[in-house]
């Protein structure tokens, strides 16, 4: 079952780009994006999200009045800070009010990518132990060091990713080099389906081998291009 996520940014271009990042994996799904403090706090009455996406500057209210008064719900999601507030108490205030991350507008994917991560193994960590509600000291160390990036020359492959597909993948952005392509368009050329490339290209950003950048002008909703750097992290 898909995480279940909040987003709260009364920017509608910020909006969408937080919603379509969310997205691109497919354990999580958006479940209300919401352009106010208060007003999630109404939908809150009746929901419980595992994850909000946070910006501090929404009417009504800033970020620090709306996490006291959802943690004054009995309320204690997993929330991740996006925003342009980068004020030194405001950021203090907020890393002592237990936020998960926080990134600083303008923000790349890579960075956005790191912090679902990081709520992805808290969560592992978790629930790692079903027989017991008890954390061994290296669980808790572990939660509070936050260690989430992979070790240099670790197996990246474990995601769950094929070599061939990647090798795939890689074959014809390499030959699309200069090129800036949305996923749906590297999936009708490599005949494959748009979340199964959304996997591969996001871990070919983290290894430095796309650089990703956001197209505002598609009339629409932004969208994400991916550029082939040829750049290889693996071993």
């Amino acid at each position: 079952m898909a995480y279940q996520v909040i987003i709260i940014e009364d920017d509608p271009m910020v909006a969408a780009i937080d919603r379509q990042y969310v997205e691109t994996d497919s354990r999580f799904q958006v479940a209300h994006v919401l352009k106010s403090g208060g007003e999630a706090l109404g939908v809150l009455e009746n929901c419980r999200p595992d994850l909000i996406i946070l910006d501090f500057y929404t009417p009504s209210m800033d970020g620090m009045e709306f996490v006291d008064r959802l943690h004054a719900m009995g309320q204690y999601p997993a929330i991740i800070m996006v925003t342009s507030a980068n004020d030194r108490e405001i950021v203090h205030g907020l890393l002592s009010r237990g936020v998960l991350d926080y990134l600083v507008k303008p923000f790349a994917f890579a960075r956005f990518r790191q912090a679902m991560d990081k709520f992805l193994q808290t969560q592992n960590l978790l629930s790692c132990s079903q027989e017991s509600s008890l954390l061994d000291q290296q669980a808790i160390d572990r939660l509070i060091r936050r260690q989430e990036r992979p070790e240099p020359g670790g197996n990246q492959m474990s995601k769950g990713l094929n070599a061939a597909t990647l090798e795939r993948v890689r074959s014809f952005l390499s030959a699309s080099r200069g090129q800036a392509l949305t996923s749906e368009e590297i999936a009708e050329q490599v005949h494959l389906s748009r979340i199964t490339i959304r996997r591969y290209v996001n871990y070919m950003v983290e290894t430095g081998e796309l650089a990703s950048s956001i197209d505002y002008h598609t009339g629409g909703r932004p969208s994400i291009r991916y550029s082939y750097t040829g750049q290889t992290a693996e071993p």
